[in-house]
């Protein structure tokens, strides 16, 4: 095709066409496959915007065309006051054919997902083209706008029945409990904790920094958004911010760690909160707990020991690689407490991998469990933990010979963190977390507590914010410590004076155990965990009643499993969940709006342009907050990989943006779903996939234990899905009977094409599927399929 140089006469046009370097916008919604095929999808001015989604007018247009009582057809956008636009299809019928309205619809809505079903139908003796053979899609248009009434409409009183039952069966939860990892009035506190008695010798610049317990005086984020507009959604910058009020926030410029800020919100707490907190630790295994006094004391003799015994400094980086255990949890705030820098990495890892990792690192010290140590570079110094050299580090006697560490002047844009990619798609990274990132996790997270509680006793009647009610919140922790997410729930339910029950290595039945045994009030976990919870046999012979939330993170949660969760676990007090407060239960899938002074954009992949509510597209974020983008969506604000600035360049803007690679929306009440991962995308014949809309799908049978989805090459389609799948026990399921599952409730081009069964589908330690194994899998098995 040629390639012109401007519109002849209409300069505005030419501008908008051709870019000052040549660069001609197709307007083709299009991908290049890893051969160089380039694929064209459909017209971007063509997409029909159905209620947030896309919806392409050729996929309906070969659907109807297939079928043998239609001639022709062409689907165009019908202007919709509450979906923005309907899909509408003219129809041609064959000659001698009584086809209907009805049929038509019924026809493309047995062969698609349900928000592309057409809505509207009209039958015409010809579709108009250009002399090329393209639709004049704008004459359609001016003729369905003229047509008013006569054309039928799809009622979609179904969809608002269907939001009336979802919120019956959430039983009036939002009066009743916090979503998403903010506590329940009944079981836990209301923010910042207790003085510990050894406060005064914490060599840490907490003196310098007084938060005040109550948070009335929180103004709200957001500036420069039309405070009337309920998605945060700013139309001058086209940008999304937060309506969530915010806590108080510690000048930047103040020296602080965010150890030292933990303890200082500990020791502001009220004298009725200190009573009634429980322990801060407890081994989910033995029962050992550690009190929040005896947490504190063992904070400081580790940090004499490290200072004085080892020689650690303010911006040394200590490798550590150990199992999820107490005295880990002690360990990070010790070495937080000094300035040093906390590096936790998998003890599942291999000598390679290791050996990346210092690279990257460069550890003055590493402190390894004993499994792990002969695995390790033989030049990096290492500490066994619990061996004596560690007991004698932490040991209230030997912190008798050490000189308390001085208080450290750390800056709070130091690294606090050196944190590592999951390496699910390639190499891990390290990504760099200050010490400021962290600390306003903390006040977002306080602050949202602050406000849902005095919502929830506005909503009783009480007109203030009740007084704190112990006993304190209590979060299981089956997520390793050294993830992403296990790291910043930890130093969230320390700071806010909850307990934390630790668990070394996720076992289901062993996770079920200790909510009973320990009254746990929240579980976060992987939807596969989720999944498995409401299949297992032993779980329901326990008692999870205690349960007010369960928070999901590493990939989207399905409403199906949602739902499937409240009805075999109907005594919990709260639904699960990937929601941050109670007014959110209507959003199901959401993982909730943003918190507080954090903004986010939605950009097109193609074009660069950032939307606005209900379209899809990358999820940059912007803003100070460490690890948590939203209660329940850890996105990790950072600021860059160590040691490698090509893919720092790539993820972060020059205007400090973080493109997430995550595919999302908000929608107009400005809560944020979660589609899939960008490049866990299958590209089928010019469609996109996405792997856990399929996985949602065939996690639902009962006869399915766990499964996956990936890609696999094919040299006709490009990817084709394919499931892994493992059966539950004494289950019998075929190949072909997994593909029909998944086709009764798909689109054709979603279908699942390959199946193998297998035992286990490989996970990281945070329940996230590698798939790269599994597709390495699938190529090495081809002679089996």
């Amino acid at each position: 095709m040629p390639v012109g140089v401007g519109y002849v006469g209409d300069d505005e046009a030419t501008a908008a066409t051709v870019d000052s370097e040549g660069w001609l916008k197709t307007g083709d919604l299009c991908y290049f496959n890893e051969d160089g095929f380039l694929y064209i999808v459909d017209r971007l001015k063509e997409l029909i915007k159905y209620k947030g989604y896309q919806v392409p007018p050729a996929e309906l247009e070969h659907i109807l065309q297939s079928h043998p009582g239609i001639a022709d057809a062409a689907v165009i956008p019908y202007p919709d006051e509450e979906a923005g636009e309907l899909p509408m299809a003219f129809i041609v019928r064959q000659p001698g054919s009584n086809i209907t309205k009805e049929q038509v619809m019924d026809y493309v809505a047995k062969q698609v997902a349900p928000y592309k079903k057409v809505r509207r139908v009209a039958f015409v003796t010809a579709i108009p083209k250009s002399p090329a053979g393209k639709i004049l899609r704008r004459e359609l248009v001016q003729q369905a706008l003229s047509m008013g009434c006569r054309v039928q409409t799809l009622s979609l009183s179904h969809s608002l029945a269907l939001a009336i039952a979802v919120a019956g069966v959430c039983r009036g939860a939002a009066h009743r409990g916090f979503i998403s990892g903010v506590s329940d009035p009944r079981h836990g506190h209301m923010s910042k904790r207790s003085p510990p008695p050894q406060r005064a010798h914490i060599p840490m610049a907490e003196q310098r920094w007084r938060p005040p317990y109550a948070y009335a005086s929180s103004t709200a984020g957001g500036g420069g958004v039309d405070r009337r507009s309920r998605s945060g959604f700013c139309a001058a910058t086209r940008t999304f911010h937060s309506l969530r009020s915010v806590g108080p926030l510690p000048p930047e410029e103040l020296p602080l760690t965010v150890a030292a800020y933990a303890f200082s919100l500990l020791s502001s707490a009220p004298p009725l909160v200190v009573a009634g907190r429980g322990p801060a630790l407890v081994d989910a295994a033995t029962g050992i707990a550690v009190s929040y006094p005896a947490f504190v004391a063992r904070v400081r003799f580790l940090a004499g020991g490290l200072w004085c015994s080892l020689g650690l400094r303010p911006g040394d980086v200590a490798l550590v690689v150990s199992p999820s255990c107490l005295d880990v949890a002690v360990l990070y705030f010790a070495l937080m407490s000094i300035g040093v820098v906390v590096s936790p990495a998998n003890p599942a890892s291999t000598a390679d991998e290791y050996a990346h990792q210092v690279r990257l690192s460069r550890p003055a010290v590493a402190f390894v469990a004993p499994e792990v140590a002969a695995r390790l570079p033989r030049h990096v110094s290492r500490v066994v933990i619990g061996s004596e050299v560690f007991d004698r580090l932490a040991s209230a006697s030997a912190a008798g010979g050490w000189a308390a560490p001085p208080a450290v002047a750390m800056k709070q844009s130091s690294t606090a963190a050196l944190l590592y990619s999951s390496g699910t798609t390639g190499r891990v990274k390290a990504v760099a977390i200050t010490h400021r990132n962290l600390i306003a996790q903390i006040s977002a997270y306080n602050a949202i507590r602050e406000t849902v509680a005095r919502e929830a006793a506005t909503d009783a009647g009480k007109g203030k914010p009740p007084p704190p009610s112990p006993p304190a919140a209590v979060t299981l922790f089956p997520l390793p410590l050294f993830h992403v997410m296990g790291f910043g729930l930890l130093t969230r339910t320390i700071s806010s004076g909850e307990t934390a029950v630790v668990m070394r290595r996720f076992d289901l039945a062993a996770a079920a155990r200790a909510v009973e045994r320990y009254r746990v009030t929240k579980l976060s976990a992987a939807p596969p965990v989720v999944v498995a919870l409401t299949k297992s046999d032993e779980a329901r012979r326990r008692d999870l009643s205690s349960l007010v939330a369960i928070v999901v993170g590493s990939a989207p949660l399905g409403r199906e499993v949602s739902q499937r969760f409240a009805t075999v676990f109907p005594s919990s007090t709260g639904p699960v969940a990937t929601m941050a407060g109670p007014e959110e239960l209507a959003a199901y899938g959401s993982v909730g709006r943003l918190a507080p002074r954090v903004q986010a954009k939605i950009v097109d992949t193609a074009t660069g342009e950032a939307l606005g509510p209900g379209r899809r597209g990358e999820l940059w974020i912007r803003g100070p907050v460490g690890l948590c983008l939203t209660l329940s969506y850890m996105g990790i604000f950072f600021s860059g990989y160590v040691g490698d600035p090509e893919a720092t360049a790539a993820t972060i803007t020059p205007d400090g943006w973080l493109k997430t690679g995550d595919l999302c929306y908000f929608n107009e009440d400005g809560y944020l779903y979660v589609v899939d991962r960008l490049k866990e995308l299958i590209k089928y014949k010019g469609y996109q996939v996405p792997p856990a809309e399929l996985e949602h799908i065939l996690q639902s049978r009962p006869e399915i234990a766990d499964a996956a989805v990936v890609p696999y090459p094919d040299e006709e389609a490009g990817q084709l899905p394919m499931a892994f799948v493992v059966r539950q026990p004494g289950a019998y399921l075929t190949e072909q009977q997994v593909m029909n599952c998944v086709a009764k409730h798909v689109a054709p081009y979603k279908k699942v094409r390959r199946v193998a069964f297998v035992n286990a589908i490989p996970k990281s330690p945070a329940g996230k599927i590698l798939r790269r194994e599994l597709v390495l899998q699938a190529m090495a098995s081809t002679s089996r399929l």
